[in-house]
């Protein structure tokens, strides 16, 4: 498979790093964070996902559905533990984010962290945006890994050039997403990317239109990955098109409305060219 490698020098991404992303969709920026700058982030990430699965309940893994087996998910950690909050709203990372999209500014839409257990299953083709009540393409995801991977432990992989096609229909993540969406990228000749090896550290970054999967965990560790979605600074929420967009209003946007500015507590402005980023509480 192709790949495409491109690095950040002091945390601003280069030209041809945008132009890739602009092109495909999707880009990979080596070496975002130092080895000190990720182990502070694992440090409070595993720490943070440690505290969710305490106190609760995870069901063992064959008795999941194929949603469930892909991976353990923990969102929205930043705003819930103050150690997560100083790595997520970091303003190297939004503006790299911002640098990519091209945009003047950056707001935090959510955080997850996706824990991929060994012999967790695949992640199947979807698409971001399907689940986000916004009015731009200017939204982002970061796929951050924690520790080393190699490809046995479930690499994303990105169909390039996916993203123009925009919204491909009601397909949540499930069976039938990847049924659909695997014949679509089969149809459309999409070339299927994705990296042999990733260094805790270096990143994936990918438009909220850009197919994506992975394969399963075939390995004995479990693969950390820490994920960011950024959306543009002054986007507004749109008329919710399904039910989870509209769980999105309430969990991400709280108190926001459509045509309103993506602009609620739970969406702090990380970096911005022109003003400084809001001072959280």
């Amino acid at each position: 498979m192709n790949t495409q490698q491109q690095t950040v020098d002091g945390g601003v991404c280069n030209g041809d790093a945008a132009a890739d992303y602009r092109r495909d969709g999707h880009v990979t920026v080596r070496e975002l964070l130092s080895p000190t700058e990720v182990a502070a982030m694992r440090d409070a990430v595993t720490a943070a996902v440690q505290r969710d699965l305490d106190a609760a309940s995870v069901s063992p893994l064959e008795e999941r559905d194929t949603y469930g087996k892909a991976f353990l998910k923990h969102m929205n950690l930043w705003a819930r533990y103050e150690e997560v909050a100083e790595q997520v709203l970091s303003p190297q990372l939004g503006r790299v984010a911002a640098d990519l999209m091209g945009v003047e500014g950056v707001r935090i839409y959510h955080d997850q962290a996706l824990f991929k257990e060994p012999g967790g299953g695949p992640t199947p083709w979807h698409q971001d945006q399907y689940y986000w009540p916004i009015d731009t393409v200017n939204a982002i995801t970061m796929w951050l890994p924690l520790v080393d991977l190699h490809r046995d432990m479930g690499m994303l992989q990105f169909a390039s050039g996916s993203h123009r096609k925009g919204y491909l229909g009601h397909l949540p993540i499930s069976d039938q997403s990847e049924e659909v969406l695997d014949n679509h990228v089969r149809e459309q000749g999409y070339p299927i990317v994705s990296e042999p090896a990733m260094r805790a550290g270096d990143a994936t970054f990918h438009a909220g239109w850009t197919l994506h999967a992975a394969p399963g965990n075939s390995s004995g560790l479990m693969r950390e990955v820490m994920t960011v979605i950024w959306v543009a600074d002054g986007c507004r929420v749109t008329e919710p098109v399904n039910p989870n967009q509209a769980r999105d209003i309430t969990r991400w946007m709280p108190g926001l409305r459509p045509g309103d500015a993506v602009a609620s507590e739970l969406n702090p402005l990380t970096y911005s060219r022109a003003k400084a980023p809001v001072a959280r509480k």
